[in-house]
């Protein structure tokens, strides 16, 4: 990076140091700007990413998408042009030097503005979500599955949104994802029964329903899969570790 680059991300560093008191998420006057601010390194977090310009201003982070994984720091920023649910973990942070970023939310044709506008300036990139002339038709299949993920999908109906073959559409939302559409559907199953039981659901099996499961088990082995835990155990420990 250039010297430029470099003082550039030390002054958007200091100003975010001066805008996050305490760690976590802060919200700010602009409802599309968040900045985030850790001071040590975190246990892995399970979220859904809107599209978002994502850059490091101190520390670094990993995110993995599918069986993919992205590192990004202040060499590089990290993009993403549709929903992904994802699993990040901060990985260099300290008290002395916090882990300092903002995510600035944007609309799927302002983010490809953005990339293009960019691409020489800010060295390299983790660009999450791009799929050449088929993304369009892609986030369309997403949004649909956003909205239906409770729902049993088939591949046919699928396609019909994208208006493409069952194999086009299953290739270039692969290549867009880094997971198949049933692949997808039960991340975001699982991620909404994680927030539902932290909301208080009196029986595990009460959320797998809400979600789209019709098996307890099922629910509950394909939630140890992902989280680790069964579902009662990782709420238990993730509440305790959210009361330190």
């Amino acid at each position: 990076m250039n010297e430029e680059i470099t003082r550039q991300q030390q002054e958007l560093a200091s100003l975010i140091d001066r805008h996050t008191p305490n760690s976590g998420k802060h919200d700010t006057a602009i409802s599309s700007l968040k900045l985030f601010r850790y001071q040590g390194e975190k246990q892995p977090i399970y979220s859904v990413y809107d599209p978002a310009l994502c850059i490091v201003a101190q520390g670094a982070k990993m995110v993995m998408l599918g069986q993919e994984c992205y590192d990004y720091n202040p060499a590089s920023y990290l993009v993403a042009s549709v929903n992904l649910p994802i699993t990040g973990q901060i990985i260099q942070a300290s008290h002395q030097h916090p882990y300092l970023s903002l995510q600035l939310n944007f609309s799927t044709d302002q983010i490809v503005d953005i990339i293009k506008a960019s691409h020489s300036e800010w060295g390299d990139k983790e660009d999450l979500g791009r799929g050449g002339s088929h993304a369009e038709r892609i986030a369309k299949v997403i949004s649909f599955i956003n909205r239906n993920f409770a729902k049993p999908l088939r591949m046919d109906e699928l396609a019909k949104v994208a208006s493409m073959s069952p194999s086009s559409l299953h290739f270039h939302f692969k290549e867009v994802t880094a997971m198949s559409p049933l692949q997808y559907q039960k991340q975001l199953r699982l991620q909404e029964a994680r927030r539902l039981l932290l909301l208080d659901i009196p029986e595990a099996a009460n959320a797998g329903f809400q979600v789209g499961y019709e098996s307890p088990s099922q629910f509950s082995r394909e939630y140890a899969r992902m989280f680790g835990l069964p579902p009662l155990s990782d709420i238990k420990q993730l509440r305790e570790s959210l009361a330190e």
